[in-house]
């Protein structure tokens, strides 16, 4: 009877011990582990936002707390025609959020690349600040009160630091960055507005970007903070100017946002020139080394760099508002086709297939060890 009721404990403890396993694993997640910290994201395709995929979709409803729209936002989708906008996926990626409880991010007003054919043809500065009036208007106004922050203007540096040769500085001068963020505070007061770039936490490209959000604010213009794109490599950039980025964009009064965050693993040619989509190299195997899959050796390596940052995001957590990865799996990454066309790269938390990898348990970590 002794025996029986001993096995009957044992059998007991053991079933309780697993329940309370699943518990323990079911209640990981990254925006549950940072949610005192800041928002953890993820950029959504349009099958995403239109949930597709059942798996994916209870994966991003998991692990994340903010969204941006990965490219159905941008003008060449939002604004096809000088007399026509199509909301039709926006209105369901700002429902997606709501439904969901999500922090919401607007990707992007101004941005010289990804434009709608008919806005390339612009020449006159009258013409110019009619359309950008009316699309930052009018797609800001729309969401007014719904989504919570917008990419005012995107990508308008040169990595010295100097105004990017645009459309819009072409026909308005640099006077055209204070406009944007005037329109768009005037369209939604309450929203919080964004200057975004990639590179802008190296030293040069830094000035840049701090005297161009001293000329808005100097100007009259509302800028809330400052996204850092975080398009990163294994051993770049250094760990010590993304915190002097932090601390310098901070100075200014104005939130950081690392707000594309991805890792690559791969090797890229060497006159490779920051993140800029118009860039593809062709390129040998020598490229494209990992396949089929990314060695053990790569996957701790990767795994050291993701706990790197994020022990350093900790450190400033006060100063930084979202870090939002750029996409949600392996699968999905632009850096499978960029800069070289049909590589696979492994730049996530989770693969191909779902499955967390080893970086994403060590950033999990980093939080119960801070």
């Amino acid at each position: 009877m002794k025996l029986i009721n001993h096995h009957l404990l044992l059998l007991s403890v053991i079933i309780l011990s697993s329940c309370n396993a699943k518990k323990e694993v079911k209640s990981i997640s990254l925006k549950d582990s940072y949610k005192n910290d800041f928002y953890i994201g993820t950029a959504l395709s349009k099958d995403q936002i239109e949930e597709k995929n059942a798996k994916e979709d209870s994966l991003i409803k998991k692990e994340f707390n903010a969204i941006t729209a990965e490219n159905i936002m941008k003008s060449m989708f939002i604004h096809p025609a000088k007399d026509k906008y199509d909301f039709t996926l926006s209105d369901k990626f700002v429902a997606y959020g709501e439904k969901n409880k999500m922090f919401i991010h607007g990707h992007t007003l101004i941005w010289h690349s990804q434009l709608a054919p008919w806005m390339g043809k612009i020449k006159d500065s009258t013409e110019m600040k009619a359309f950008m009036k009316d699309h930052i208007t009018t797609i800001v106004s729309k969401y007014k009160g719904r989504v919570d922050s917008w990419d005012v203007v995107n990508e308008a540096l040169n990595e010295d630091g100097t105004l990017r040769k645009s459309i819009f500085l072409n026909t308005l001068g640099e006077k055209y960055l204070v406009d944007a963020f005037k329109l768009a505070a005037a369209a939604d007061p309450k929203v919080d507005l964004y200057y975004n770039d990639y590179n802008n936490e190296e030293p040069a490209k830094r000035e840049g970007n701090i005297n161009l959000i001293k000329k808005i604010k100097a100007g009259g213009g509302k800028i809330d903070g400052v996204g850092i794109q975080a398009h990163w490599k294994l051993n770049y950039p250094s760990l010590d100017e993304i915190e002097k980025s932090i601390l310098a964009y901070s100075a200014l009064g104005v939130k950081v946002a690392f707000t594309e965050l991805d890792i690559s693993v791969l090797p890229n040619p060497k006159d490779l020139n920051g993140a800029d989509v118009n860039q593809n190299f062709e390129g040998d195997t020598k490229m494209n080394p990992y396949p089929k899959t990314l060695p053990d050796s790569v996957q701790v390596k990767l795994a050291e760099r993701y706990a790197s940052i994020f022990k350093l995001f900790l450190k400033h957590k006060d100063k930084i508002s979202r870090v939002t990865f750029w996409g949600v799996h392996d699968g999905q990454s632009w850096l499978n086709d960029w800069p070289i066309k049909g590589r696979t790269n492994y730049p996530l938390l989770f693969d191909k297939d779902l499955k967390p990898k080893k970086a994403y348990y060590d950033v999990i970590k980093q939080n119960d060890i801070k």
